[in-house]
């Protein structure tokens, strides 16, 4: 969050339905590559500000978050945090990327919704003031103007750490300590770099910068304090959960897909997807401990599990951390977003459909 903020781009575009829709399919490359609240947090003021002369913003901000906040970040465990614990597990960095049908469909099918919906609004009330619109953003020079250049080393530093816990701390605390001594001191190890280089990137950003981005701590203190309680209540529940999850009657892929989706709406998706994989392990006589034998021997299994956790974060605003901050964001940004339960009235509409789709298609 702190370093996104700390990138300012601009260019000569307009709030037009194709220029939006690229931003949307750009977003969801970089959602697997930097992370969906890295990508998020890059795209969603240069976004806003292109769109600042539309009267129709709502439904951009809720596309933004099932594509680029959420359904993007499949492809690589850098992506979202339950596929990073996964590969800190032992599903190897590249298996997620066999998930590209599935990241295709449901990506290329919210980006085409998205064009014909914002195209339909765009003629309906914003078309007189096409000329208006195309004049909005003064021309950069070269088309591309960036400020901040040196926060993205600062987001190369974040992918850095969080490989090196993976491929190098982890494996060695696990040979000398153990599992879960291993597992807290790989996070450990990501807080600390993570937090050195937000505070570097703080202190060495032009104020000028992160003011030109209308950049404050607001929403960020915002999703903190909700996810505050959520996490106090959703221990628990997990708890719960995984000490009845042997009585339950999942054996299909779809059976995974849907109960992990569920649980990802609403409670954290990373943890969701801990207790599903592995209960989906130990019904195959696999270790728990190492989850790549359950990649190799049953990747249907574990193909409809990460695809939930990641995907069905996008139907609440509380699945997933970017949400809430895409979503205050846009208030600061007098966009006006619907309530909780008018967000899943939307989610339901659209992307319920879509994993029905994707259940007949690749989990059956």
């Amino acid at each position: 969050f702190i370093i996104s903020g700390g990138i300012y781009i601009n260019g000569a575009w307009a709030g037009l339905p194709h220029v939006n829709t690229i931003f949307l399919a750009i977003g969801a490359i970089l959602a697997s590559f930097l992370g969906t609240t890295g990508a998020s947090m890059i795209l969603i003021r240069p976004l806003l500000r292109i769109n600042r002369q539309r009267h129709n913003k709502t439904h951009i901000v809720i596309f933004f978050i099932f594509i680029v906040s959420n359904c993007g970040g499949l492809l690589t465990p850098l992506g979202d945090p339950p596929l990073y614990l996964g590969f800190l597990r032992g599903v190897p960095f590249v298996w997620t990327l066999r998930l590209l049908p599935e990241w295709f469909l449901t990506n290329g099918l919210l980006l085409a919704l998205f064009y014909a919906l914002d195209a339909w609004l765009f003629r309906r009330r914003e078309a007189p003031q096409r000329a208006v619109l195309a004049q909005a953003n003064p021309k950069a020079p070269g088309g591309l103007h960036i400020r901040g250049w040196s926060n993205f080393l600062f987001l190369l530093g974040v992918m850095g750490s969080i490989l090196t816990a993976g491929y190098v701390i982890n494996p060695w605390l696990m040979r000398l300590y153990g599992e879960h001594a291993a597992e807290i001191w790989s996070k450990v190890f990501q807080i600390v770099c993570m937090g050195l280089l937000a505070g570097a990137s703080y202190r060495w950003t032009a104020a000028a910068t992160r003011q030109a981005n209308t950049f404050s701590f607001a929403p960020i203190l915002e999703v903190a304090a909700l996810f505050f309680g959520i996490f106090g209540a959703m221990i628990p529940a997990l708890e719960l959960l995984a000490g009845k999850s042997q009585v339950l009657s999942l054996h299909e892929p779809w059976h995974f897909f849907w109960m992990t989706g569920l649980m990802s709406s609403f409670l954290d998706n990373a943890p969701t997807y801990l207790v599903y994989a592995t209960l989906a392990a130990s019904q195959n006589q696999i270790s728990t401990l190492h989850l790549g034998e359950l990649a190799q021997l049953f990747p249907d299994l574990l193909a409809a599990i990460s695809c939930a956790a990641v995907f069905f974060g996008a139907n609440t605003y509380i699945g997933n951390g970017p949400n809430f901050m895409v979503k205050s964001i846009a208030e600061h940004e007098q966009v006006k977003m619907p309530s909780f339960g008018g967000y899943m009235l939307w989610s339901g509409a659209i992307l319920i459909p879509i994993f029905i789709l994707q259940t007949w298609l690749f989990f059956r």
